[in-house]
């Protein structure tokens, strides 16, 4: 796979919520919140990221996905006003 697909771009932002500050705190997919974030919590689980379906913890794994992305979001950010 050479791009992101929407699914995996759910997952990123999902991951971008969880609190970068403390490994303490988590999240929780509320029931009104919109599908694509629901899915993307359970498929986040189903790969070992999250310790709960509808959010927790992030795992180690989650940890450094998250940390990755999060590395990802600023260098793309950084770009914006750069050229």
């Amino acid at each position: 796979m050479t791009t992101f697909d929407q699914d995996m771009l759910d997952e990123l932002n999902l991951l971008l919520k969880f609190p970068d500050n403390s490994l303490l705190q988590g999240l929780k997919i509320h029931h009104d919140a919109s599908q694509s974030m629901v899915n993307a919590a359970s498929r986040l689980y189903s790969k070992g990221l999250i310790t709960l379906p509808d959010g927790g913890y992030l795992t180690d794994l989650g940890i450094d996905v998250a940390d990755h992305a999060r590395h990802i979001q600023s260098a793309l950010c950084a770009q914006k006003g750069g050229h």
